[in-house]
């Protein structure tokens, strides 16, 4: 089965319409569609109940989704080893959710990169439940994240502190910052437990999102609060831009996970110790 099928099908997943999966893929619709035909022959089932203004997966195209990105990053990966490998350089894959490059990774990955000239480095966004196939299922050297995976053959560090405060554009009270135009940021489990504690009759939010800038460039452009790392609202509390609000900062804690049986071993634990390093000079 042609790989450009199982890309086809994640595209269609992702955006849920034909045409649209046709030009991000610079393909046609009927190309799309025969793809799609194909895959669903393979498989035996439908993949997708194609209604007229929405498509949706099907039990089995559910299925169906983890083991498609498993085999195109695979795929993927071992063509970008092969190429290394005939030029004797080392790859290695650094991965977190796109909450923690804002609050810290972005910051590290200068150092980590010079610290380590002369390796290819390969870096991206994923879900936490993406992070988690993708270390298990060896597409992934390293995955950080808030809330740490348990399993005996991964090893699991901490590796930092982030501080996450309250900010707003003007100076409000904590109660006054959560009543209008309130970012809240999915900082992970914990956070939401210790948000829930703190703020407890604070009305909804205006807006959720699962990232740091986004909120962060809201707030700048429409006024408001939102808690935010320390890392990323520093230069913005120095010039006044922004306020920190009379409130108690949550922290969470980084960890570093990657498993016991890589052959890379050696220079994974070099660079979660120069992310480690990065952290305490930060």
């Amino acid at each position: 089965m042609d790989i450009k099928v199982f890309k086809t099908f994640l595209e269609v997943t992702k955006t849920r319409h034909f045409g649209k999966a046709a030009d991000n893929l610079c393909i046609t619709q009927a190309a799309v569609s025969a793809r799609i035909r194909q895959l669903e022959e393979f498989i035996d089932t439908s993949l997708f109940v194609r209604n007229r203004n929405n498509i949706l997966l099907t039990l089995a195209g559910e299925r169906l989704v983890p083991y498609a990105e498993v085999m195109v990053r695979t795929i993927q990966q071992a063509k970008t080893d092969i190429g290394l490998a005939e030029n004797k350089i080392m790859q290695l894959t650094l991965s977190a959710t796109h909450n923690i490059w804002d609050a810290y990774l972005q910051s590290c990955l200068t150092v980590i990169t010079d610290a380590f000239e002369g390796y290819a480095f390969k870096t991206e966004s994923l879900s936490l439940e993406q992070l988690h196939r993708a270390v298990m299922d060896k597409t992934l050297d390293i995955a950080v994240m808030f809330d740490p995976i348990q399993h005996d053959g991964l090893v699991v560090e901490k590796i930092a502190d982030v501080e996450l405060i309250l900010v707003s554009t003007h100076k409000v009270s904590a109660k006054q910052a959560l009543a209008e135009k309130y970012v809240y940021v999915d900082w992970g489990t914990r956070f939401a437990l210790k948000h829930a504690e703190l703020h407890r009759h604070s009305p909804p939010p205006s807006l959720q999102t699962s990232t740091g800038r986004i909120a962060l460039d809201f707030i700048l452009q429409k006024g408001g609060a939102a808690y935010l790392p320390m890392t990323l609202v520093s230069a913005y509390l120095a010039s006044e831009v922004l306020h920190a609000v009379e409130a108690q900062s949550i922290h969470r804690s980084l960890y570093a996970a990657y498993r016991k049986k890589n052959s890379a071993l050696s220079s994974i634990q070099k660079i979660v110790q120069v992310i480690e390093q990065s952290a305490l000079s930060n």
